[in-house]
């Protein structure tokens, strides 16, 4: 026997489904959006329903949009020379956040990982290799995330692009601000050696 009404049950299933909520917190949201009062719920359902209606890939870069090109593809101020290669839409929102990036992103949509069935062709790579074919490109940064997959995905585009006299990077990784050595893992402490620079 269920410990609640069947409407709130099947609400509760339904904020289960999303990424890291437990049973607990699930049932925590259900009944504060049931607290809400109709126009509060009618806002949210809308702004669901024109999310899902009106967002689209960009044709370019793959980053999601209510507009194509996006934003950042579109704005003449941004360095088209330089590409910046992503695994997922969030990464873009992370890298603008430090307003230091000026170039354009390319969204991967995941990254290599033969354990999970995941190949070359099944993330936009071709996309990628098209982009660079128009012959504009100087410098692609591959800032995928340091995790196996990650790695393999960066250096499996660096072959690719190699060839073509396009310089490839790969964003450093190490230690984080205000982070403490005996805290660090090896790789990290590996990977911030590697990429020391004189100061």
């Amino acid at each position: 026997m269920s410990e609640y009404a069947p409407s709130i049950e099947k609400l509760i299933e339904s904020f289960e489904r999303l990424p890291s909520i437990g049973h607990k917190t699930a049932a925590r949201l259900a009944f504060h959006v049931l607290d809400w009062n109709e126009e509060e719920t009618n806002a949210f359902i809308s702004s669901i329903v024109t999310a899902k209606k009106n967002l689209k890939y960009c044709s370019k870069c793959f980053n999601i949009t209510d507009n194509d090109p996006c934003p950042i593809c579109s704005n003449p101020r941004r360095d088209q020379s330089t590409i910046c290669v992503v695994e997922d839409v969030r990464d873009v929102a992370a890298m603008e956040r430090t307003h230091e990036y000026k170039g354009v992103y390319h969204v991967l949509h995941g990254s290599i990982s033969p354990m999970n069935g995941v190949g070359p062709d099944d993330i936009k790579i071709k996309e990628l290799l098209s982009r660079l074919m128009e012959g504009n490109v100087k410098e692609v940064i591959l800032a995928t995330n340091p995790r196996v997959e990650g790695e393999a995905t960066a250096m499996y585009i660096s072959k690719l692009i190699k060839p073509m006299g396009i310089n490839a990077t790969r964003i450093a990784h190490g230690i984080p601000v205000g982070g403490d050595l005996e805290y660090t893992d090896e790789i990290t402490l590996t990977k911030a050696l590697e990429g020391r620079r004189e100061i």
